[in-house]
């Protein structure tokens, strides 16, 4: 396990990603992940029950020129895991077992933000409401993702 004061393997990601400094202990052995790097996901609020992130569209579209709606869901899926695997606190995994997105809008440049706000917070399942803006505060997609909270498996050493 890693301290804050140690920079890690992946601290230039994290700080790059706008993860606070206080997360860089449970993501720092792991990083962000790199289809978040490569999306250009960067997250600008951090909680359980409020997690909220950029992405551009640029780089992130299909072949008409608009924003793919995988690009919608990986933020969502996104979003959702993050906020879950916080509330699911150390000891802890999430695992998503179902995500669903309806899109009402296209968008063909700019910056999408994602607004990720707990439903359910339980033991073992969270899921997490996301929907996604554009520059002007329209919305984009609503999606909701739910995950499986469990306990870390035990390593046997030695």
């Amino acid at each position: 396990m890693m301290d804050n004061f140690t920079p890690g393997p992946f601290t230039d990601e994290l700080r790059s990603a706008g993860i606070p400094d206080h997360l860089h202990d449970w993501l720092g052995e792991f990083g962000i992940g790199a289809l978040v790097v490569k999306m250009g996901i960067r997250f600008l609020e951090m909680n359980p029950e409020r997690t909220v992130a950029t992405m551009p569209v640029e780089g992130n579209t299909q072949v008409a020129g608009i924003l793919h709606g995988g690009a919608h869901v990986v933020l969502a899926e996104t979003l959702g895991s993050f906020a879950a695997g916080m509330h699911a606190g150390a000891g802890r995994h999430a695992l998503g077992i179902e995500v669903s997105a309806t899109h009402h809008r296209a968008v063909a440049g700019g910056t999408v933000t994602g607004t990720c706000t707990a439903i359910h917070l339980g033991r073992t399942l969270a899921t997490h409401e996301i929907v996604m803006t554009d520059e002007k505060g329209r919305r984009l997609s609503t999606a909701r993702i739910t995950n499986l909270l469990r306990d870390n498996e035990a390593t046997n050493e030695g």
